[in-house]
Order: structure tokens, then C-alpha cells, then sequence
């Protein structure tokens, strides 16, 4: 899956990713490949990327969007 991480200020996060977990208004939930086409905001917290490689990395946000559809993922956050 493509993700990117974008606030308004610039990019934080382009790449190949095996799996996400964002934390939704309604409560942290995960992306993996092939999920279902989802909108949902976000809420203050952290965002936890699992790269193709196993490589964790984690993003602190203030809240945002998330849009998932055909295998990418564009998290709009507020930094």
C-alpha cells in the first residue's frame, strides 16, 4: 500500500507500508492491504506505520482525515 502523510506545512511521510493504525474519532482502528474505500476523521494521537520491512515509525498528530482507496492511503493531519 501507498502512504502519505501530509500536513499543511509539507509531506512527512511518503512510502511502501504493510499496515497503519491511526487513532479515528471513534476510536484507534488499523489499515491493512486491500481494505475497504474509508473516510474517517482523526483525533489527537499517534499514528503507528509498519513499513513493507517491518520498520516501525510512529507520527504524533492533532487531528485530521484519513481517505483509504485502491491501496492508498492519505492521511491530511494537523501537526
Amino acid at each position: 500500500m501507498k502512504l502519505e502523510i501530509i500536513t499543511p506545512d509539507k509531506k512527512v511521510y511518503s512510502g511502501d507500508v504493510s499496515a497503519v493504525k491511526l487513532p479515528g474519532a471513534d476510536g484507534s482502528f488499523g489499515i491493512m492491504n486491500n481494505h475497504a474505500p474509508i473516510i474517517a476523521t482523526l483525533k489527537k494521537g499517534t499514528v503507528k506505520v509498519t513499513e513493507t520491512s517491518n520498520k516501525v515509525e510512529t507520527f504524533e498528530i492533532n487531528g485530521g482525515v484519513v481517505e483509504v482507496l485502491n491501496n492508498k492511503i492519505i492521511v491530511l493531519a494537523e501537526a
